[in-house]
């Protein structure tokens, strides 16, 4: 007859190979204090090129890759000024990490890039709303009628509006995302090159 384990043993005889490896939890701890610096950057609480300098030799690389993993996910299309701020932000602490003159360069077209896709999109929206226009009326006509009183609708709030603003906004956003997808690409091969 077997002799019958308990789960504690079973998990025991199967962890009894793994041994505990201190310099790969360094590793990811120096990952995720950079994450969490990277975060704090783009909220304006700390300076990177400092807070750098401040961390032990030894970790610096491990940090600059978790400041990397965050602020590369940031270039992307902005939905308004704020969010332009935010990305143009997320390049400059990029290029502070990379300190490659190529990177600056793309720094610059990211920024025009940026600028001139919030100038389209506006103008985008200001054309579909116009577009939209008489049928939005209408729509205010015939349910003016039927309530016997003026309304007025808010075209955000017409399922019909939305659908034609998202498939006019999408086509815009087509134009410019392979080029943000390239920027984040040769972001990254610029990070594992240096």
């Amino acid at each position: 007859m077997g002799v019958i384990k308990t789960a504690l043993e079973i998990a025991l005889e199967k962890t009894e190979c793994i041994k505990s490896d201190k310099s790969g939890i360094v590793q990811f701890e120096a990952k995720q204090q950079g994450k969490k610096l990277a975060n704090e950057y783009l909220a304006g609480e700390k300076d990177l090129v400092g807070e750098l300098k401040k961390a032990p030799q030894d970790s610096r690389e491990h940090l600059k890759q978790g400041i990397f993993d965050v602020l590369v996910t940031q270039i992307s299309l902005p939905s308004g000024k704020e969010d332009a701020v935010k990305v143009e932000k997320a390049v400059k602490g990029l290029e502070s990490i990379l300190k490659s003159k190529e990177f600056s360069a793309m720094a610059g077209q990211i920024a025009q890039l940026l600028s001139q896709y919030l100038q389209e999109s506006s103008q985008y929206e200001q054309a579909i709303r116009q577009q939209y226009a008489p049928k939005l009326k209408q729509k205010e006509e015939e349910l003016s009628r039927r309530y016997g009183r003026e309304v007025r609708l808010d075209p955000m709030q017409d399922p019909e509006f939305i659908a034609f603003y998202n498939q006019h906004m999408n086509a815009l956003k087509g134009n410019y995302e392979p080029v943000i997808i390239q920027a984040r690409e040769e972001a990254r091969r610029m990070f594992t090159e240096a």
